[in-house]
């Protein structure tokens, strides 16, 4: 079945009148299906289902974080993740009229805190056609996906068989007031300096807009116990005349882990055994033996964290101490026994505090898929910033104009 017809049914339910129309066809489409499916003896016509959406027969206002009634802007957010951007954005009074992501597990997240299920693929034509016109900012945390860069041309040419490919073209088509996108530090040296020269004359050159100098921003500025480090890629249409941007001054907010520590002493499995410790001990002598970095690091509690990210040395490299356990009986098939130091693995929720997501956000799936959606997140506070300088400089721009 089409992956999209949940997501046009979620995102009809939390759209205007005037912007349900282009869903509203096969939202009925889809609810009829599912009235058929839960009550097979009922003969389901359209108005039926026109009914059964209009009375509420799908609730979606008992999530953490609804639309705002009165918006100030629209936005969509592409490569969505669990909605990091979303978060940031409508904090400052900003309307989502459309969001895409096509991992399933994200999926969930962002259903259960959103009321709405991101549309899939949006490398597909069927996936692009549901974006409606008149937005004002892209949002985008592209993922860095393997640049080929012939060198020769430069523009939308090299960039072909890219997921930056599909963020141009939508540019190109919907031509929003603004777009910001974020990307790894990496971007910057990617094919020495190449991979965002195109990615750059694309944006300039190509579709126009004023771009300033991309700004590495790091999260621990904006008031979380996290060194991470992103690059953010600022543009504005011709039309606005803005030809000015500053990114936003750090903080200056004192924080460390203790800001973020779990409350109470969680459970048992989220404490190392001494088997896996001492592994991790001999892997660590091994590359200091070369003179590497590698290898595991306990975080004090009056320090930052380093970055969150999934795979590899991910969780290893944000261990904590963490001597409130009494209870050392294990609770998963572990080798050994746990650890009487009270070393242990960060919790999800930690996790999320790390990258600013309040407690109230919903964390509806496992650990393992946790770790993994939260070290693909932006890092809230931080994209929160740049926006609302964005909404500053499109403001003064609509006052001058």
């Amino acid at each position: 079945p089409d992956d999209n017809r949940e997501a046009i049914l979620t995102h009809y339910l939390h759209s205007s009148e005037e912007e349900r129309e282009p869903l509203k066809a096969e939202a009925i489409g889809y609810t009829k299906e599912l009235l058929q499916y839960r009550y097979p003896d009922l003969d389901v016509t359209d108005k039926t289902a026109e009914e059964a959406l209009q009375y509420g027969l799908f609730d979606f206002t008992d999530i953490p974080f609804m639309p705002n009634p009165e918006p100030k802007f629209k936005f969509i957010d592409l490569f969505a993740g669990i909605g990091g951007f979303r978060m940031a954005i409508q904090n400052i009074g900003g309307q989502c009229v459309f969001s895409s992501e096509w991992d399933k597990d994200a999926k969930i997240t962002y259903r259960a805190n959103f009321g709405e299920t991101p549309y899939g693929d949006i490398t597909k034509e069927t996936t692009k056609s549901y974006i409606p016109d008149d937005f004002d900012i892209l949002c985008a945390g592209f993922p860095c996906q393997a640049f080929s860069i012939a060198g020769r041309r430069g523009g939308f040419e090299d960039t072909r068989g890219t997921l930056f490919f599909d963020v141009a073209e939508i540019i190109r088509r919907k031509q929003p007031r603004a777009i910001f996108l974020e990307n790894v530090k990496g971007l910057r040296s990617h094919d020495r300096g190449k991979t965002l020269t195109t990615i750059l004359n694309v944006l300039r050159n190509d579709l126009g807009y004023y771009v300033p100098e991309p700004e590495i921003v790091n999260a621990k500025d904006f008031g979380v116990p996290q060194n991470r480090e992103r690059i953010f890629i600022i543009g504005f249409h011709p039309d606005t005349g803005v030809t000015n941007f500053e990114y936003p001054k750090p903080s200056n907010e004192e924080v460390s882990f203790a800001d973020i520590k779990e409350e109470n002493v969680p459970p048992t499995k989220y404490y190392l055994s001494t088997v896996y410790l001492e592994t991790l001990r001999k892997h660590k002598e091994r590359h200091s033996q070369k003179s590497n970095g590698f290898g595991y690091e306990v975080i004090d509690d009056d320090n930052i964290a380093n970055a969150i990210v999934c795979g590899g040395m991910g969780r290893e490299r944000n261990l904590v101490l963490d001597c409130r356990i009494t209870d050392f009986t294990p609770t998963t098939n572990i080798k050994g026994e746990v650890n009487r130091e009270g070393i242990r693995k960060m919790t999800p929720r930690e996790w999320a505090r790390l990258q600013g997501y309040p407690d109230d956000f919903i964390i509806p799936v496992s650990d393992s898929a946790a770790y993994n959606q939260f070290g693909n997140s932006v890092a809230v506070p931080a994209i929160q910033a740049v926006a609302q300088e964005i909404i500053k400089a499109l403001r003064i721009s609509k006052e001058n104009n």
